[in-house]
């Protein structure tokens, strides 16, 4: 970092140089991001750590293939932002200094740290009315995961019954709720403590995945939504009904195969849907639908912990248990910048 920079230049952010555990991030001041003529500037207020966000700080090898086959290609981690518009480039028409926005950055991460630049027709929006800046980054986190899986490839409609693993977590607890807006019937999964929480969110039966084995069922679902990637098509297959389809959020060369062959042979089909590689304009498409249901009351935002800045790497731990509840929240002290 140029240390002749002014206090006014610079903030904090998360940084991750190398791949590692979460002791290796570093939380230190870089220098501060302007906006061109179509950006706004926002001062960032809270952010989520996401699986793909711990994924990209591990360093795994399918991760690599995308975040950097060596070293992360963008240090500074983070999607999804929500706070205010402190700045505007000179073109920008739809926000002004002072509106409350919340968005993700789709590309190139950024959103661990106190500004954050987003384009005016990216994957920004006004920030729901009601909601601090938390719940909003929160509610949005698994919900624009989860549509796409449950809107656009299940194609849940009303009479359909979906079971959904992993269904306390950020993606799961969302898919809950939208799976409850398409009139679906909804088996949630879930660990003993987070049964009654679940059912709050709309699940019709809740299975306590310590005490039974929802893959027991026989001919019983049309859509298997494995949020956590902690099944496979051949284990879940007989539960499917004959036309069933079996969705998971985990890449792996497995589910690749499975989605191949069931693609050709046999009527259960498995497949994955790669979210975070949808067009800009999709996702900014999908994020005004989820703000339509925030505003009508059918998503509600579930959290797990909050963490300030410095306790980043603790919230990082939290996402690596694999027993997350809902969404894990990174805030940023707006008294920093006085």
């Amino acid at each position: 970092m140029n240390t002749t920079l002014a206090p006014a230049d610079v903030m904090t952010a998360v940084v991750s140089r190398r791949y590692g555990p979460p002791e290796s991030l570093e939380v230190t001041r870089i220098p501060r991001p302007a906006p061109s003529a179509h950006e706004v500037l926002v001062r960032n207020h809270a952010s989520v750590v996401t699986h793909a966000v711990a994924e990209a700080r591990r360093g795994p090898l399918m991760a690599r293939l995308y975040f950097g086959i060596t070293k992360p290609k963008w240090p500074v981690l983070g999607t999804n932002f929500a706070g205010t518009v402190t700045a505007s480039g000179a073109s920008v028409t739809r926000f002004a200094v002072g509106d409350r926005v919340t968005g993700i950055n789709v590309s190139d991460f950024g959103a661990h740290a106190e500004y954050v630049t987003a384009a005016e027709d990216g994957v920004i929006t006004p920030t729901p009315e009601g909601l601090s800046d938390i719940e909003a980054v929160a509610v949005f986190d698994g919900s624009i995961t989860a549509l796409p899986f449950i809107r656009d490839r299940a194609r849940l409609r009303a009479g359909q019954s979906i079971v959904i693993n992993g269904a306390a977590g950020a993606v799961g607890s969302a898919a809950v709720q939208l799976a409850k807006h398409y009139g679906a019937e909804v088996t949630a999964v879930c660990s003993t403590g987070n049964m009654a929480a679940v059912r709050a969110l709309g699940a019709d039966h809740v299975i306590d995945s310590t005490a039974e084995d929802f893959t027991g069922a026989r001919d019983t679902y049309d859509v298997v939504f494995d949020a956590v990637g902690k099944s496979s098509f051949p284990r879940v297959r007989r539960s499917l009904t004959r036309d069933g389809l079996y969705l998971t959020t985990v890449p792996s060369l497995g589910i690749l195969t499975r989605m191949l062959w069931s693609s050709r042979f046999g009527r259960r089909k498995a497949a994955i849907v790669f979210t975070g590689l949808a067009q800009q304009a999709q996702m900014a498409q999908n994020l005004e639908f989820l703000r339509e249901l925030v505003e009508q009351g059918v998503l509600v935002p579930f959290i797990s912990s909050v963490h300030p800045i410095e306790q980043a790497a603790e919230a990082h731990r939290v996402v690596e248990t694999g027993h997350k509840r809902g969404s894990a929240v990174i805030t940023f002290d707006p008294e920093r910048d006085q």
